[in-house]
């Protein structure tokens, strides 16, 4: 039998929903920055959701077998 566990809606949805933030902030940043920390800013803010899409998509292991 299967053991089910109960999960808050923050535990299912908050890093989703700090991914969301840190893109609109990168969006933001690269709209009304000009250069510099601003720009550096955005760019990190909008590389790291793309970082995480690509380790759990594509580079992490899949689960081991329970036999």
């Amino acid at each position: 039998m299967k053991k089910t566990t109960n999960r808050t809606g923050l535990a299912i949805w908050g890093w989703p929903m700090i991914l969301g933030v840190l893109t609109s902030v990168g969006l933001v940043a690269g709209l009304f920055s000009d250069g510099g920390a601003g720009d550096v800013a955005a760019g990190i803010c909008l590389a790291l959701p793309v970082v995480v899409g690509i380790w759990f998509g594509w580079c992490r292991p899949g689960p081991k077998s329970s036999r």
